[in-house]
């Protein structure tokens, strides 16, 4: 019997977060990866770790979405730790995930604004409420005590753990080069397409078109269209990109797989994909002491304050010295193992710049985050801020749905994006199951239809 020899792969991962690191790590550890005849090539337009992989609070949970793929990507997580050390190497530890309901004890100098939900809280449950405070952790004891309204636990060491997104993310991309892995910086700005024969990819050398995505466009020229269209036989495939270098010179690079995992920026280069940006705000503290491993979940009530003397009157025209003002803010802190990491709810109010390096950042809603958390614990208020900063996360349009992993209907173009807060947490499922996607034609590891882009591309 005569064993088929293997096809030689191309294979170019744009984005250099999370999704993207991972996808290259698993790449290389794929049983058929052999770097003497297959090439992986990550391009990144900025850093690695540039966006939200290196802004996000890093939570892990058996409990998150979609089910599918979570305790898969949980384990995959614990193994990762324990075969790289990744206790010492990014942060990996286990801890316990609660709701908070605490009163403040100052206000924030300005109103607090509704936000978008970043979707980590669970749906359904049942509000804390206030009254008699069964069930905090004694050692939870950074929180100021007499403030604590509720509490409930939402999972424990067993199933909820936390990594350094940044340090995760630049080790995922550090191990993958060391298998053969080459990163490029350069800005992807279209994607090469060709007709192909039935379902069988086949390389063109050098890409013989391609298309710039301003005006963005997935699709052929209208004469490929038309050949491609006259013959049921053949159909529309990817074989390279197209991007500018650190020179700003612009290359093409070959490739028979591209996997798109460029976040909220997926859409510039493949309109097709229903992907958006949604701009989160966080902080970063040292606290003035150690605190304990939690993962908090806050509804922090404010306190009525003074009215100002410089407000506008009422329409009897006359100003109330005090007009009690009852809101509430809900941020989610993270305390890691020297810093607690602090995230507002998103926003929409300014669109998704060009690449990761010109996010805007609103320095006021960081000193209202700050002020937020600082009501609540005296180790937060008599700590060390050391960044204040704002990413977007990648949101599926489309509800209910997310995120989008798998095949897009073009021939080697393979779609993994729309994690919404969820990104850390599930990239080693992802990049899992699209290293199978690509050197077995299918996945293995998880059953992967209800997040099949084609379902909604």
């Amino acid at each position: 019997m005569t064993v088929p020899k293997a096809e030689k792969k191309n294979i170019i991962i744009i984005g250099g977060g999370i999704i993207g690191c991972t996808t290259a790590y698993y790449l290389t550890r794929h049983p058929s990866y052999d770097p003497k005849l297959h090439t992986i090539t990550l391009i990144e337009a900025t850093r690695i770790a540039g966006g939200a992989s290196g802004k996000a609070g890093g939570l892990l949970a058996i409990w998150a979405y979609p089910n599918n793929i979570v305790p898969l990507s949980f384990r995959l997580h614990a193994e990762l730790a324990g075969e790289h050390n990744g206790e010492e190497n990014w942060g990996y530890r286990r801890v316990t995930c609660g709701d908070l309901e605490v009163e403040g004890r100052d206000w924030s100098d300005q109103d607090l604004s509704k936000g978008h939900s970043l979707g980590k809280r669970r749906k359904g449950r049942n509000e804390a409420t206030s009254g008699v405070v069964r069930g905090v952790p004694e050692d939870l004891n950074w929180i100021l005590q007499d403030q604590i309204k509720g509490y409930e636990e939402i999972g424990n060491t067993d199933a909820t753990a936390q990594v350094h997104p940044y340090l995760f993310t630049t080790s995922m991309i550090r191990l993958a080069e060391e298998r053969g892995v080459k990163v490029i910086f350069g800005s992807v700005t279209a994607l090469s397409y060709v007709s192909v024969p039935g379902n069988s990819h086949q390389m063109t050398s050098p890409p013989s078109e391609y298309h710039h995505s301003d005006p963005p466009s997935p699709t052929l020229s209208s004469t490929s269209q038309s050949s491609t269209s006259s013959s049921p036989s053949r159909r529309k495939g990817v074989n390279g990109v197209v991007y500018h270098d650190s020179s700003n010179k612009e290359r093409v690079l070959e490739a028979s797989h591209v996997i798109l995992a460029a976040g909220p920026w997926t859409a510039k280069l493949y309109p097709s994909a229903p992907i958006s940006g949604l701009r989160a705000h966080s902080v970063t503290i040292t606290p003035a002491e150690p605190v304990s491993a939690y993962a908090l979940f806050t509804k922090i009530t404010v306190p009525p304050r003074p009215r100002s003397p410089l407000s506008s009157p009422s329409r009897s025209g006359s100003r109330s010295p005090m007009e009690p003002v009852a809101t509430s803010a809900s941020p989610e802190i993270y305390a890691r193992a020297n810093e607690i990491y602090v995230c507002s709810e998103g926003d929409m109010e300014v669109e998704l710049p060009a690449t990761t390096s010109e996010v805007e950042v609103d320095e006021s809603r960081c000193d209202e985050l700050i002020s937020q958390v600082a009501s609540i614990s005296d180790q937060i208020r008599k700590g060390i801020v050391t960044r204040k900063q704002a990413c977007y996360l990648p949101i599926v349009n489309i509800g209910g749905l997310g995120p989008l992993i798998g095949e897009t209907g073009v021939e080697g173009l393979l779609l993994a994006s729309g994690h919404s807060c969820w990104g850390i947490n599930n990239a080693p499922a992802t990049g899992l199951i699209i290293s199978e996607l690509v050197f077995d034609g299918t996945s293995k590891s998880a059953d992967i239809r209800s997040m099949d882009p084609k379902r909604v591309i």
